[in-house]
């Protein structure tokens, strides 16, 4: 790599990281204020409380189908569709957060009503997705950033991480609107 790569790529990342770090702390501080204070944050938009949550999980397992093609085409080395898959599953992505904000703005929460193993079970899954989908902002960013830069060794190993757990938080997304669909 000739010397002015190098200082380019360096100065995108002086650029681009700050983004990516301050979208990751921001985002998850708005979401946790959305969810914390829902007294304080409302929005009627006269949407049914239901219809939200099944967009969500349609976003989520067509995100879940989007990102295990992906992982097909880069073992297939077709590196376009890679990409293509890969940047259409962070935008969906993105569209689900804009919505999920939206939802949380626009509905009191549902509580589950199932009982004694159903409900360890939905509250496991519903925690660790919660908990997860935390890193998978920064994660998705850093190797989509990674990739995009041709920074294949970085984005191999962000992807290392990033890719099981934006698949878990992905797959737990239906999981959770299958345990709470009942209840919308």
């Amino acid at each position: 790599m000739s010397a002015t790569n190098t200082t380019s790529k360096k100065n995108n990342d002086s650029k681009v990281i700050p983004v990516i770090v301050a979208l990751s702390v921001l985002v998850p501080i708005a979401v946790a204020a959305l969810i914390l204070f829902p007294e304080v944050f409302t929005l009627q938009l006269g949407i049914s409380r239901g219809t939200l949550p099944a967009f969500h999980a349609i976003i989520n397992g067509t995100t879940a189908v989007l990102l295990i093609l992906g992982l097909g085409f880069i073992r297939a080395k077709m590196i376009n569709a890679h990409r293509a898959s890969m940047l259409m599953a962070f935008g969906l992505s993105a569209v689900f957060l804009v919505s999920y904000v939206i939802s949380k703005l626009n509905a009191d929460p549902v509580p589950f009503g199932g009982e004694g193993a159903l409900k360890s079970l939905y509250l496991f899954i519903l925690i660790t997705h919660i908990v997860l989908s935390i890193p998978v902002l920064p994660l998705a960013m850093f190797a989509i950033y990674r990739g995009w830069t041709n920074n294949i060794a970085k984005h191999k190993k962000i992807v290392r991480y990033a890719f099981p757990v934006w698949l878990y938080v992905a797959i737990t997304g239906v999981l959770v609107y299958i345990f709470m669909a009942p209840y919308y």
